[in-house]
């Protein structure tokens, strides 16, 4: 016992927190949707398992961001097409949950993104596509925004997703969306403290957080030296298979 904190009780939200963070460095997605997913199952509200998880993500994302900044991962004209709309989605979807229950859309947007990562899939085995400017991009940001505080995750899958299907390369998109996602984050995390103060940070955040800060530097190497086709599969795979689960846990 440190600090008059379990250890046994802390490990394992450490260990989920280090796996969930080097899975989203690395394909710019999942922190939040395995967080949020870990916490609900353990019988926290869904406001405050979404404001717990974005309170630890923005400290895990200001490190992973640095660190994809570092190793040249970041397209920073894209970065500010995304990160202002994501901001004031971020704002809205954290309002909305904070005072309205929003699950009721959440099947038909978990259907959606398993249909993108079946595609994204299917375009990893035909890679190298042409790679192209993404044309739709701050409308993107807003909608993935609000999704993620609403649905206490889903700024990764649903940016980074379709960022790769309009055809933006692999590793500059994992960087830029994952840096983008402090700003959201720190937004989203402000908003739910004035609306429910500091009651979600709990023990398990706590783990969450030294897990997610301690493998946030690893995730941004790995983007940046694995090839593109494979990052392409991963992040089709990680997409469809938590979109898959969560969905079946909100028709459950």
């Amino acid at each position: 016992m440190i600090f008059g904190i379990d250890l046994t009780v802390l490990l394992p939200f450490i260990a989920v927190g280090f796996a969930a963070q080097m899975v989203d460095g690395a394909l710019g997605m999942a922190f939040g949707v395995i967080s949020n997913t870990l916490l609900l199952s353990l019988g926290v509200p869904p406001a405050a398992a979404s404001a717990g998880v974005h309170t630890v993500e923005t400290f895990t994302t200001a490190v992973s961001g640095i660190s994809h900044a570092l190793h040249k991962n970041v397209n920073w004209k894209l970065f500010l097409r995304l990160m202002i709309p994501g901001v004031i989605g971020g704002a809205l979807g954290a309002y909305v949950l904070s005072n309205i229950h929003a699950a009721t859309a959440k099947p038909y947007i978990l259907t959606y993104l398993t249909a993108i990562g079946l595609y994204l899939l299917w375009r990893s085995r035909h890679y190298p596509p042409k790679e192209r400017a993404p044309k739709i991009v701050e409308p993107l940001g807003l909608v993935g925004g609000f999704l993620d505080a609403a649905g206490g995750g889903g700024w990764g899958p649903v940016v980074t997703s379709n960022l790769l299907v309009q055809g933006a390369s692999p590793r500059t998109t994992i960087g830029t969306v994952n840096t983008a996602e402090f700003f959201l984050t720190a937004t989203i995390s402000a908003t739910f403290i004035t609306q429910l103060g500091w009651e979600a940070f709990t023990l398990a955040t706590v783990g969450l957080l030294i897990g997610g800060v301690i493998a946030a530097p690893f995730g941004a190497l790995l983007a940046k030296r694995v090839e593109p086709k494979m990052l392409m599969l991963l992040v089709g795979l990680v997409l469809t298979a938590t979109s898959l689960y969560n969905l079946y846990l909100a028709l459950r």
